[in-house]
This record gives C-alpha cells, sequence and structure tokens, in this order.
C-alpha cells in the first residue's frame, strides 16, 4: 500500500491540517512508512497571487519541517514528471520517509465556470494564453521525432473524444440520481441488495450487572498493595467506588466500563490522543 495525497498549491501551503499532518508522520504507532505528496502547483490559490498568500518562495517549503525530500518539476514536460514520480517513488520504498513531488503548472481557465481570471490577473492570463498547451506541445515533439505519426495522434484524440461524448449523451437518460452508485466498495458481497453493509446490523452488546460492578470496583481501586497514591486522585476513586455502589454513572465511569467490558473479552484496547494516559477528560 501506498499513500498519495493530492494538493493544491495554496492548500498546502495555508491549511494547518497539512503541517499538523506532516508532524504525525514519522511517530512511533502513526506512521504510514512514507506519504507522497503531489501538489498540482498552478501558481495561483483561488485568484490570490502567491506572495499574497505565503512568506515562503514555495507553496512546498512547508514539508522542510520532517526534511521531506522537494521535487520541482516543470509540468510541460511529461517526461520529466514520469521520471521525478519514479524518482519519489523509489525514495518512498527505500527509506519509508515522506516526499514532494511539486507539479509546476498553470491554470488555463479561471477558478470555476464564474471565474474570469482576467479580471484579477490580465498580466498572468496574457501569458497562459501565448502558451502551447501541453498536449499539443508534447504531441509535436513525438511526431517531430517519429516516436507516433500524426494520423496515430489525430486517431487517439478522436478515440477520447468519442468516449466523453457517449457517456455525457448517455448521462442525460439519468433521471434519478442514486448516491449509493457513486460509493464504491473494494469489497464484493460487503453490502446487501438496498446498498446497505451487512456488517451494519448491530448484535445486541449489554452485559451483565455483575460484571459492570466487577469493572467499576477494578476500576476505583489500585491494583499495588500498600501503593502511596496522590490524595487528590485518592478522592477520584473513592467518588468512582460509591457511585458504582450505588448504580450511577457519570461519563468517564461509563468510558470505563465500555473499554473494560471489551478488554474482559480479551480485546485489546489502545487510546490515542492528547491526555490520554493521564486521563484529564
Amino acid at each position: 500500500v501506498m499513500s498519495i495525497l493530492l494538493h493544491g498549491d495554496a492548500a498546502f501551503a495555508g491549511q494547518g491540517v497539512v503541517y499538523e499532518t506532516f508532524h504525525l508522520s514519522d511517530l512511533p504507532s502513526y506512521t504510514t512508512n512514507g506519504t507522497i505528496h503531489v501538489v498540482v502547483n498552478n501558481q495561483i490559490g483561488f485568484t490570490t497571487d502567491p506572495r499574497m498568500a505565503r512568506s515562503s518562495p514555495y507553496p512546498t517549503d512547508v514539508a522542510r519541517v520532517v526534511n521531506a525530500p522537494i521535487f520541482h518539476v516543470n509540468a510541460d514536460d511529461p517526461e520529466a514528471v514520469m521520471y521525478v514520480c519514479s524518482v519519489a517513488a523509489e525514495w518512498r520504498n527505500t527509506f519509508n520517509k515522506d516526499v514532494v513531488v511539486d507539479l509546476v503548472c498553470y491554470r488555463r481557465r479561471g477558478h470555476n465556470e464564474m471565474d474570469e481570471p482576467m479580471f484579477t490577473q490580465p498580466l498572468m492570463y496574457k501569458q497562459i494564453h501565448k502558451q502551447v498547451p501541453v498536449l499539443k506541445k508534447y504531441a509535436d515533439k513525438l511526431i517531430a521525432d517519429g516516436t507516433v505519426t500524426l494520423q496515430e495522434f489525430e486517431e487517439e484524440i478522436a478515440k477520447y473524444d468519442r468516449i466523453c461524448e457517449e457517456a455525457y449523451t448517455r448521462s442525460k437518460d439519468n433521471k434519478i440520481l442514486h448516491i449509493k452508485h457513486w460509493l464504491d466498495s473494494p469489497w464484493p458481497g460487503f453490502f446487501n441488495m438496498n446498498g446497505e453493509p451487512k456488517s451494519m446490523s448491530c448484535p445486541p452488546t449489554g452485559i451483565s450487572e455483575d460484571l459492570l460492578t466487577h469493572i467499576g470496583n477494578v476500576a476505583s481501586s489500585v491494583p499495588v498493595k500498600d501503593f502511596k497514591i496522590h490524595a487528590g486522585l485518592s478522592r477520584i476513586l473513592k467518588a468512582r467506588s460509591e457511585m458504582t455502589q450505588n448504580r450511577l454513572v457519570d461519563w468517564a465511569l461509563a468510558e470505563y466500563m465500555a473499554f473494560g467490558s471489551v478488554l474482559k473479552e480479551g480485546i485489546h484496547v489502545r487510546l490515542s490522543g492528547q491526555d490520554v494516559e493521564r486521563g484529564t477528560f
């Protein structure tokens, strides 16, 4: 399994979750053994110039926090992109560390159908309109090299256009949109006929009061004999013991009983997150 994350340039530089995820990348028990980050860097976040959107020269500078190698590659050169991607995959495979591919490209049209980039980016878009599209640029090169003929190229384009046109025509026949058709499942037989996951029928999970009392008593005791415990903690344990006897439960004890009942069945429970060791919350 290889983790691949696809980012936009402005999001990569500006979303806190990116930075937070990088800091999870090498933690014991959390690591994915390296993620490949592909940044589609069209050099304009929605309508904002990079110089107004971040303090560093590259959107990918945030990856330097974990010393991830960063490959900046000209997206107008498909072979260079392929080469860099295979180097990135090899790096990840060899060192099990994060790696970043910065596809330096441009956005030919606006952010969406309603956006006219010439309003806010006239100089940039004058330059972009002069650019030969990457498909034409690469096709011309391959034809000049004799790798493909003009006829082969035109046939491929026609074939692809036909696939799109036929799908578009078919789409008009669909009067109802079934969301479940879009939700793919990698496991055949995972869903029943109505699209519900078979495993979602919940068996009863209740346990006997004796078992709850037992877990409550264990949860309010100290496992070691004559162990000197902090006064504040002993108050908490005493209150927990009284609650168990009075058949009362607060949030913390309810959680404890849930964990305890699962542990009693021999299922390993691992808590993660802030303050779980101290149980502050």
